[in-house]
C-alpha cells in the first residue's frame, strides 16, 4: 500500500511535467484583419471577417505546425468603417499589438494609407480586395494583393462595354474614393480607346443616397450605358432611382458593385441582363470544385451566402500561413521573403506575386443579374 502511494504522485508529476512542456512549445500567432464592420459597407466587411474566421478555425482544428511547434492562431479583427483616417489609427493599433501579419484592408482608400504604417513596422499585409494600382506602386515590400487591379478591371469592362454591349454614348459616375475614381478612370480610358464617347462625367460620395440631380443631368445626354465606380451600398439605390426616372441604359461597375446583396439594395431597379459587373478574381468553370466546396462550408457555418470577398480573405490568410511554414517562423522579418516567392494553391486559384506584390495572372469574372441573382457571364484574364 505504501508503495502505491509513492508511485501515484510520481506518475502524476511526470504527466504534469510532460503536459507543461507540450504547452510551453505551443506558440500564439496573431493575424490582424481589418475591414468595415460598421457603416454602409459593413455587410462586405463582415463577409471578409467571416473568410478570415474560416481560415483561422481550420488552421487551429488541424493542429498546424510552424518550425515543428504547434501553433494557436488568434484573429485580431478591427473595424475601419471604410474611413481612411480610422484605417491608419487601427493599423497603428495592430502594429503596437505586435501582430504577425495583416489581412486587409478592404477598400483601396483605407488600404493605401495603412500600408505605410505596416511597411514602417516590417509587417506583411495582404489585401483581399483593394484594386487601386497605387497600393503596390509605392515600393513597399510588405504590400501584396490576391485580386487583379483597376487597370485590368476597368480595362476589361471598358472593352466589354463597347465590343459586347455596343455602348457608344457612355456616362461615368464615381464616388471620389481611391477605388471608385481609379476604376472609373481606367474604364473611361479603355472605353474611349475602343471607340465610345464619354458624354458625361458626374461625381457623388460613398455615403450619398440622393442621385436625382446627377441622374437628371445624365438622362438629358441620352447615354446607352452608365458606368459607376463605387460600392453596392451606393450603386443599388442609384439603380432604383434610375428606374424611377425612366432611364433606359445598361449599368456597369467594378467588383464593389458586383455582390450578392445588390438585388436587395436596388429593389425594382435591378432589371434582368441590364447590369454587368466584374469581380476582381475568378476561377474557370472546370476548376471550381474547391471554390464551390468553400461556399457550401461558408453557408453552413454562417447561414448566409458569400457576399463577394470571403474566399479571397480565406486564401490570403492561408497564403500567409504557408509562408510562415516554409520559413519555419512566424516572425514577419523571417517569413516575408518566403511570402514574396510563394506559390499557393487556393480556392480562388493559384496565388503567386510579381515583384510589386500584385497577383500574377489575375483573373476577372464578369457577371450579370437575372431574377435578382448574380449570374456568371465569363471568366477572363
Amino acid at each position: 500500500m505504501l508503495l502505491k502511494t509513492k508511485i501515484i504522485p510520481l506518475v502524476g508529476a511526470v504527466i504534469l511535467a510532460f503536459s507543461s512542456a507540450a504547452f510551453a512549445q505551443e506558440e500564439t500567432v496573431i493575424i490582424g484583419h481589418v475591414g468595415p464592420l460598421t457603416g454602409p459597407n459593413a455587410h462586405i466587411g463582415k463577409d471578409n471577417e467571416n473568410g478570415a474566421k474560416m481560415a483561422i478555425d481550420e488552421l487551429n482544428a488541424k493542429g498546424t505546425l510552424i518550425g515543428g511547434k504547434k501553433v494557436k492562431f488568434v484573429l485580431d479583427s478591427e473595424d475601419d468603417a471604410s474611413d481612411p483616417k480610422l484605417a491608419t489609427t487601427v493599423a497603428q493599433k495592430l502594429v503596437d499589438e505586435h501582430v504577425n501579419g495583416v489581412i486587409g484592408h478592404m477598400n483601396s482608400g483605407t488600404t493605401i494609407p495603412a500600408s505605410k504604417i505596416y511597411y514602417d513596422a516590417g509587417i506583411p499585409q495582404i489585401s483581399p480586395s483593394a484594386t487601386n494600382p497605387k497600393y503596390t506602386q509605392q515600393g513597399f515590400n510588405t504590400a501584396f494583393r490576391v485580386v487583379a487591379n483597376d487597370g485590368q478591371l476597368g480595362g476589361t469592362l471598358g472593352r466589354y462595354a463597347v465590343n459586347t454591349l455596343k455602348g457608344k454614348k457612355i456616362a461615368v459616375i464615381d464616388d471620389r474614393t481611391a477605388y471608385g475614381q481609379g476604376v472609373a478612370e481606367e474604364f473611361a480610358k479603355s472605353a474611349k480607346k475602343a471607340g465610345a464617347s464619354i458624354v458625361d462625367n458626374q461625381f457623388t460620395t460613398d455615403k450619398a443616397t440622393d442621385f436625382n440631380a446627377i441622374l437628371t443631368s445624365i438622362k438629358a445626354k441620352s447615354p446607352d450605358l452608365i458606368f459607376f465606380g463605387g460600392m453596392d451600398a451606393v450603386g443599388g439605390p442609384m439603380l432604383h432611382q434610375m428606374d424611377q426616372l425612366g432611364i433606359k441604359a445598361h449599368f456597369m461597375g467594378g467588383d464593389g458593385l458586383c455582390t450578392t446583396e445588390l438585388a436587395k439594395l436596388a429593389g425594382t431597379g435591378l432589371k434582368d441582363d441590364e447590369v454587368v459587373c466584374a469581380e476582381a478574381g475568378g476561377v474557370p468553370e472546370g476548376e471550381k470544385t474547391a471554390l464551390n466546396d468553400f461556399k457550401t462550408a461558408y453557408q453552413k457555418k454562417f447561414n448566409q451566402e458569400v457576399v463577394i470577398y470571403a474566399p479571397y480573405v480565406y486564401d490570403a490568410t492561408m497564403t500567409m500561413v504557408q509562408a510562415m511554414q516554409e520559413a519555419k517562423s512566424a516572425d514577419p522579418k523571417k517569413y516575408l521573403p518566403y511570402l514574396a516567392k510563394i506559390n499557393h494553391k487556393g480556392v480562388t486559384g493559384t496565388i503567386a506575386f510579381d515583384p510589386k506584390g500584385d497577383i500574377k495572372n489575375g483573373s476577372l469574372t464578369l457577371y450579370t443579374y437575372k431574377d435578382g441573382k448574380r449570374t456568371l457571364l465569363t471568366v477572363t484574364k
